[in-house]
């Protein structure tokens, strides 16, 4: 692509770098230059213009958006058509994005006339919703730099896990200190959780806070249609031999995880129970606010596996906002009441 000043007779076939008006002509950034636009440059007094040619070898921006585009999108994304370089992807139905860094890596690597942007990996989203971009920065990019690119999106760096758990059988255990509207006002959090994955509760029970309760409630939601489990605590897990944990082991399960480096959310615990995963809710599962709840629930619903290698990768960006409403163990403050620090957690 060859990019200069020209005299305005000398740039038939080439492409307006800017925007220009003057007096009979408006070109466009990017506008073909014939004969036409020519001679209106001339009875304007334009003597040069700044333009580029292309030349044998190069792709335009809008095909090379196209090929791209094609190239990065796996399942479940949908492409705009091409404009001024850029081609824009979005979710066909809700779920939860998946992004192969490495491979956006590699395509932003290739040159710095190629780039993509994404969404977040793993960021729950909806049909329609706008997920990553292509962008070719210049008017053409060479097709060795193009084929270079495609060939490092091969086999979709993007893709969209739709929802496809919808049954969800809840088990919240009670103490008496326990309000029975703090259970409510849990459940009515969660339903508006599962509205955006088309998701709802099958199953409410309610249980003394002991493991052999627990056990037989779990056993019961395992033989029901309930597709995913979640067990809110009267009491916040505090050790893998605590009630949920053991409950889980005694109802024939197995707990595959417990705490995360996400904060609020750290006492989560991730189990299974016939095949079914378990999700033992941390305190902070009991708000509306984001919190690593959150993360893992979507996952989950989406049938994307949420493993121990998963969860420890979880760090980065794990500390989403502090409690201000609480005593802060990390400020060395105590903590008292049924909505301590260790139960919001």
């Amino acid at each position: 692509m060859i990019f200069a000043t020209l005299p305005v007779r000398e740039a038939i076939g080439t492409l307006s770098v800017h925007s220009l008006k003057a007096p009979g002509i408006v070109l466009k950034k990017g506008a073909s230059i014939g004969e036409r636009e020519v001679a209106a440059l001339v009875a304007a007094g334009i003597d040069e213009i700044v333009a580029v040619r292309l030349e044998p070898g190069d792709v335009g921006e809008d095909a090379a958006a196209a090929r791209l585009a094609q190239a990065a999108a796996g399942e479940g994304l949908r492409a705009d058509a091409p404009f001024t370089g850029r081609v824009n992807l979005f979710a066909q139905a809700a779920g939860i994005l998946r992004v192969d860094v490495d491979a956006i890596d590699r395509i932003n690597g290739v040159d710095e006339a190629i780039t993509i942007a994404t969404l977040p990996d793993f960021k729950p989203v909806v049909a329609g919703e706008m997920v990553a971009t292509v962008k070719i920065i210049p008017y053409a990019v060479p097709k060795a730099c193009l084929g270079a690119a495609i060939d490092a999106a091969r086999g979709g760096g993007i893709a969209v896990a739709p929802y496809r758990r919808a049954r969800v059988g809840v088990v919240s255990t009670l103490l008496p200190a326990l309000k029975p509207t703090i259970v409510d006002k849990t459940l009515r959090v969660l339903d508006a959780r599962l509205a955006p994955a088309g998701a709802r509760i099958v199953d409410d029970l309610r249980t003394p806070h002991a493991p052999g309760a627990l056990a037989d409630a779990l056993r019961r939601l395992a033989a029901s249609d309930a597709e995913l489990i979640v067990v809110f605590g009267a009491s916040a897990i505090a050790d893998r031999r605590d009630v949920i944990p053991a409950a889980i082991e005694a109802a024939g399960g197995h707990v595959m995880h417990f705490g995360m480096p996400v904060d609020p959310g750290n006492l989560l615990l991730v189990g299974e129970i016939a095949g079914r995963p378990v999700i033992g809710a941390p305190g902070c599962a009991r708000s509306p606010k984001e919190n690593g709840f959150d993360w893992v629930l979507h996952r989950l619903l989406a049938d994307v596996p949420v493993t121990r290698a998963d969860i420890v990768r979880m760090g980065v960006g794990g500390l989403l906002m502090e409690i201000v409403s609480r005593p802060q163990p990390r400020s060395g403050e105590p903590s008292t009441g049924p909505d301590t620090a260790e139960d919001e957690a």
